[in-house]
């Protein structure tokens, strides 16, 4: 029996998939932990112990309170709560015992819907069954009196979790914050009210009663790590697990993985992204585009995948929109280019354009077609809507648009470098682009 168990042990280490199934489960493992936002944490450790014991007095000890998570976008304020709850819910009797109400500010846009959903997480329709509230105040008198009910020791803990919180204080008169934040002061249900946002002012969004109500208990949450710890998620992130079903495999996958923190060509383009932020989304955003290059005759990812990647991540939209432009609006920007060199970045009008134009028809009459003015006109306005121009703040729109002052919003070397991917440019276009002004 022992000997069974050893060689079945084995066998299960030395399974050995083909390579079609090994990419497939390496897709679907990383895939999930990057889009879920899975990983260890870096740098939140005291956030983390602060939190998990502020809910661990709410949940367990039923003592009511309020806190606030502020940190920038992509900062990791949803994984810390996420991360927080996690390590409380592996306990058995909080488990079995606490609700959860989870509001968004993009969703619930004022205290009714807000109210409606919390009543949903709740499972008190049924108690409200078809009854109709006269006013929004009759229906929250209704679940506040659902939520008084009870005392700390025989009510299940609330735990309130408010993302985009700033929104909710742009409700009229911040009805649902007073309540929440009422009941968190009182010897009532014990809940925990917990916001999410990114404003750094929202305590002065607050009125006075709210104000005053609210513990003003504040986790910051900032990307304070540095760029070695930023390899280290690097290597977190595209690492596979021990658990992986092919262990050769995995094996070589992290060994390949480790080797690239090393190389000289990832640690720049790293460095580039690590530079412009440190949000851990946009490196998820950078490993997604590599992985996707990964497949069957190409099985590991290697320093061209990650610059390629990186390059797709900083694509110039700009410059991209060139791209899809007809000759003459083409012909339009090379006229306004010109008239920027020659007038030295002094802004230009419509007229302006078309004389610039026309001098370029005259020279190269045989290349393009002679369009008509109001044609031109319309290319001209074309442009405007797509913001490759704009006019001149200040100016009174009494001005005919032939004459009214605009800017170029592209510097010589996006046209520079959309021209040289311009399918089918004509040579002579190309040539007057490049050309000189004296």
């Amino acid at each position: 029996m022992v000997i069974c168990n050893f060689m079945s042990k084995r066998k299960s280490k030395d399974v050995c998939l083909p390579i079609g199934e090994c990419l497939s489960k390496v897709h679907t493992v990383l895939r999930q932990r990057i889009f879920q936002h899975q990983g260890k944490r870096f740098g939140v450790e005291s956030q983390h112990k602060h939190l998990v014991e502020l809910l661990r007095r709410t949940t367990i000890h039923g003592e009511s309170n309020s806190a606030l998570i502020i940190g920038p976008r992509g900062s990791g304020k949803s994984m810390l709560l996420q991360d927080a709850l996690e390590d409380l819910l592996g306990i058995k009797q909080v488990k079995e015992n606490t609700l959860q109400v989870r509001l968004n500010g993009l969703l619930q846009t004022n205290d009714k819907i807000a109210l409606k959903e919390i009543t949903r997480q709740l499972n008190l329709e049924n108690v409200v069954g078809d009854r109709v509230f006269g006013s929004f105040a009759e229906n929250l008198a209704f679940l506040l009196e659902a939520l008084k009910t009870g005392d700390r020791k025989s009510s299940c803990p609330v735990l309130f979790m408010l993302d985009e919180f700033d929104l909710f204080a742009h409700h009229k008169n911040q009805t649902l914050l007073y309540n929440l934040f009422d009941i968190s002061q009182s010897a009532q249900t014990p809940i925990a009210v917990i916001g999410l946002t990114c404003r750094l002012d929202v305590m002065e969004l607050l009125e006075k009663r709210v104000k005053s109500r609210f513990s003003h208990r504040q986790i910051h949450v900032l990307n304070s790590f540095t760029f070695s710890q930023y390899l280290e998620i690097f290597q977190d992130q595209l690492s596979l697990p021990p658990a992986f079903p092919d262990h050769r495999f995995a094996e070589k996958w992290n060994e390949n993985i480790k080797s690239l923190t090393e190389s000289k060509m990832v640690k720049d383009v790293l460095q580039k992204q690590f530079n412009a932020t440190k949000d851990v989304r946009s490196l998820q955003t950078l490993l997604h585009l590599a992985l996707c290059r990964v497949n069957v005759s190409h099985p590991h990812l290697n320093p061209a995948d990650f610059l390629e990647a990186f390059r797709i991540r900083n694509l110039d939209s700009k410059a991209n929109m060139l791209h899809g432009l007809s000759i003459l609006e083409l012909c339009l920007i090379i006229s306004m280019k010109h008239l920027l060199d020659i007038y030295e970045g002094e802004p230009f009008n419509f007229q302006m354009v078309h004389n610039e134009f026309q001098k370029f028809i005259q020279r190269k009459a045989h290349s393009l077609y002679n369009f008509e003015k109001p044609v031109v006109l319309k290319a001209f306005e074309h442009l405007h809507q797509l913001e490759l121009i704009k006019p001149m703040e200040g100016l009174t729109l009494r001005t005919q648009k032939e004459y009214r002052l605009m800017k170029l919003l592209l510097d010589s070397s996006q046209i520079i470098e959309a021209l040289q991917k311009y399918p089918n440019c004509p040579t002579d276009v190309k040539q007057w682009a490049m050309s000189s002004l004296n």
